[in-house]
């Protein structure tokens, strides 16, 4: 198998102490408290995982890297909430709380990289979790998703535009859809606040469009760029 660094997982290391879901790509292993299920489709190499937990989640090591009864359960779900893509997800056996959908629905900009979604997402007409971090510069060969794209291809955007429309909403979580449009921007409907990267509160929105070509001049929000550079 291949060694696994705190940069980079490789999705398709063999793990004795792991197995594969037949509906899911997610490698997933069994405690004696909870399931820890990780999905290196999803995963944008945050490393909140390798240094959060850093005695569940082994780096740089050959073989078996996912350790669940190394680190209080409450703590490890506390981790896996801190992962913005959902790449790393839990599921309890010992009746303790897991996660739920956020009673705000977030979506943060990070600076020069993709959109992180919180929130009861409904993806392309299909439940996709809670958290998800979408491409926004146009490279990601995992569109919706990021791939760490961004970096490689040196992306620039703001993580801090500027302050728009922040009248409260009646209702601030519920589904939130999200559509791909093909060969065009990130169609969302439903309550959303979204900030930018340090938090600061960018737009409250029942619904917008969301640039994905990486072109637009008036990022994160399309501006029907992805027309003119033929975006695909």
């Amino acid at each position: 198998s291949s060694a696994v660094t705190e940069d980079s997982v490789d999705e398709n290391q063999a793990n004795s102490n792991t197995s594969k879901t037949p509906t899911s790509k997610a490698e997933t292993v069994e405690g004696e408290k909870l399931f820890l299920s990780f999905d290196g489709e999803k995963c944008i190499h945050a490393r909140f995982c390798v240094t959060g937990a850093p005695k569940t989640f082994l780096a740089n090591v050959e073989g078996p890297w996912l350790h669940p009864d190394e680190t209080d359960p409450d703590q490890l779900l506390a981790v896996a909430r801190e992962c913005p893509s959902g790449a790393i997800t839990i599921k309890r056996k010992d009746g303790g709380w897991e996660e739920k959908a956020p009673e705000v629905n977030l979506m943060r900009i990070r600076e020069n990289g993709p959109l992180a979604v919180h929130a009861d997402i409904i993806l392309n007409g299909e439940p996709d979790g809670f958290r998800r971090t979408l491409c926004r510069c146009g490279k990601s060969q995992k569109k919706p998703y990021c791939d760490g794209s961004h970096t490689d291809a040196g992306f620039k955007a703001s993580g801090e535009p500027e302050t728009r429309n922040m009248d409260m909403l009646e209702v601030r979580d519920g589904p939130l859809n999200i559509d791909a449009l093909p060969d065009g921007p990130l169609q969302v409907s439903g309550s959303l606040e979204i900030c930018s990267g340090t938090g600061r509160g960018v737009e409250r929105t029942q619904s917008c469009r969301l640039c994905r070509c990486g072109a637009s001049d008036n990022k994160p929000f399309c501006d029907n760029s992805h027309v003119r550079i033929g975006f695909e």
